[in-house]
Order: C-alpha cells, then structure tokens, then sequence
C-alpha cells in the first residue's frame, strides 16, 4: 500500500471516530408540572437557543405538564405571561413540542383544547426514553 494511502485511512479511521464531536447538540425538556416548570423552561429553553442556536430542541410533556399547552394558558403566578406567544416564539425557532395522548384519556382531555404549535406522541415517556437512548438526546427537566 503507499504511503499516501495509508495516512489517507488512518485520517478517515480518526475522522470517524471523532465524528460525534461535531454533531448537532440534541436535548429533550421534560415537563410534567405546568405550574412549577412552564414559565422557567420555557425561558430556559429561549436561553440555551441564544447561546446554542443550532440545538435541536424537543419538549415532551406529560400529566399535568400539558397544561402550558392548553389553548390561552397563562401563567398562575404571572398572569401577564402568555403560554402561546411564547411557544410560538420557539417555534418558530425550530423547538418541537410533544403531548402525551395518554394523558389526554387518563384527563378526558381533547386534541383541539391545545395549541395549535402542539404535536401529539402516543406516550409522554416512552418518547422521552427514546430520544434519549435511540436518537441520543440529552434530558433535562425544568
């Protein structure tokens, strides 16, 4: 083999093994309590895009996480914040946001009490558990 060759693979095999560095970071925010997590996850979600732009950036929520999602939800501490605008905003930025249907059956909860900026996934955790070990999403929770 010459030798030219042979720096080329040994390159390409150092390529490859460092490829995960230059991935595009992934993360998955997890809300199950609306009150508690909306209004900081949401900020902090707003954050972490200003420094990180390129994050891709799903929410997955669950129980009484869905409810920052209900259609013209506030925030109970600061009713001058509006859920929608500031989902609309991530949106817009590229964050997908994900409710649990069963959720929806276990609170008699219908798919048009949402905003429209919602997407819907058959199991709040089973999603999360799969974005994390299957598509390598990083987890945080609010």
């Amino acid at each position: 083999m010459h030798l030219n060759s042979k720096i080329w693979m040994v390159l390409m095999i150092f390529a490859a093994m460092h490829l995960p560095a230059f991935a595009q970071d992934k993360v998955v925010y997890h809300f199950d309590n609306a009150d508690m997590q909306a209004t900081k996850g949401l900020r902090n979600i707003r954050n972490h895009l200003d420094v990180a732009p390129s994050t891709k950036v799903v929410v997955v929520a669950h129980a009484d996480g869905v409810d920052f999602l209900l259609d013209g939800a506030k925030d109970i501490r600061n009713p001058n914040v509006d859920y929608a605008s500031l989902v609309s905003a991530l949106k817009a930025r590229g964050v997908k946001f994900e409710i649990c249907e069963i959720t929806l059956q276990s609170r008699n909860m219908k798919k048009e009490q949402f905003n429209l900026d919602a997407d819907f996934t058959p199991s709040g955790v089973v999603r999360i558990g799969q974005l994390q070990s299957r598509e390598g999403y990083a987890y945080i929770k609010p």
